[in-house]
């Protein structure tokens, strides 16, 4: 499985929190590697989930929505496209077309997987839902549009992530480039957006120099609320500057901050996976809570393979009160 070994583990569990924070990287070389992974680990964007029976169903970018699945979280096999037959409505955004990004959760003995369909370069964009009872290739129900950008917005509707709040409520958040990452209050009944609280929050921007920032990921922790996403340049292979940044904030509709506190909304963000040796442009990043702790799950382009883009999975570390990958 694609775990660090016990003995460095135990060592960085052991370590007070003054010493976690110093092993939060500053320099490339101080990055872990990704956790072994074996088999069909070609892949862009992976959202992860394990299922009752200890199953870990990934989707990720591309085609009907890319499926694989592992029974160990090291070797990896792929699977059918969840959709055998595409969404009509999915040409409206996208010539191809293909469906980006997507984000797989279990809720209220459901599965729901939240995506983007959109040309590259566009905010002529959509973001869709689709539901299922199994979380299996074939078994998913398309819902239609949960939200929608077009030219003249001033954001991107794709990279859907789902938060459920401790109070019950539901979050959307999504966004790449323009004005940066957004949220919307979503209607658990539906999964979709909430007619009586139609406010579209404001949560990481990059107001000055490039727009780079996208595929928002949010977990509350030790009563913070964590926002990480991608910053920079992804699918340039291995001239891909993709990396992992977060902030937090002691409300799910922010501020977030980083840990110089820094606003997120003003080019903020906390390092946590950047290009390292063979290992470039990690992103497109998800988390799954296993039961071994906290895994930040992405895409990254493989030095030593032409930049292929390949399969990353790490645990995190929060006793610093900041995730530390290892």
């Amino acid at each position: 499985m694609s775990r660090t070994p016990l003995r460095r583990r135990t060592a960085l569990l052991a370590l007070p929190a003054a010493a976690l924070l110093a092993l939060i990287p500053g320099t490339a070389s101080a990055y872990p590697g990704p956790g072994r992974v074996t088999g069909d680990i070609i892949t862009h964007d992976p959202s992860m989930i394990r299922t009752s029976s200890g199953q870990y169903l990934l989707y990720a970018t591309g085609g009907g929505i890319a499926h694989k699945t592992s029974g160990d979280r090291t070797a990896f096999r792929n699977g059918a496209d969840a959709f055998s037959s595409r969404p009509s409505w999915w040409r409206t955004y996208s010539s191809v077309p293909e469906a980006w990004a997507p984000d797989i959760s279990y809720q209220g003995g459901k599965y729901l997987m939240y995506y983007s369909v959109s040309k590259f370069g566009s905010n002529t964009s959509a973001i869709g839902l689709a539901t299922s009872t199994t979380g299996q290739p074939g078994s998913w129900t398309d819902q239609g549009t949960v939200y929608t950008s077009n030219s003249a917005s001033d954001f991107n509707a794709i990279d859907p992530n789902l938060f459920v709040n401790d109070d019950g409520t539901w979050w959307l958040s999504f966004g790449s480039w323009w004005t940066g990452i957004k949220m919307i209050r979503i209607n658990p009944a539906t999964g979709k957006q909430l007619a009586s609280h139609t406010t579209r929050y404001s949560l990481a921007s990059r107001p000055t120099g490039t727009k780079a920032v996208e595929a928002p990921f949010i977990v509350k922790r030790g009563g913070y609320y964590y926002l990480f996403a991608s910053y920079d340049t992804c699918c340039a292979g291995t001239g891909s500057t993709y990396k992992v940044k977060v902030g937090r904030a002691t409300s799910v509709t922010g501020p977030y901050r980083d840990r110089n506190g820094v606003d997120l909304m003003n080019n903020g963000g906390t390092p946590v996976l950047e290009s390292h040796g063979s290992v470039i442009g990690p992103g497109g990043q998800s988390i799954l809570k296993d039961a071994d702790g906290d895994l930040i799950v992405y895409h990254y382009y493989d030095g030593n393979d032409n930049g292929t883009p390949k399969l990353g999975i790490n645990l995190l570390n929060w006793s610093s009160g900041w995730p530390v990958a290892y």
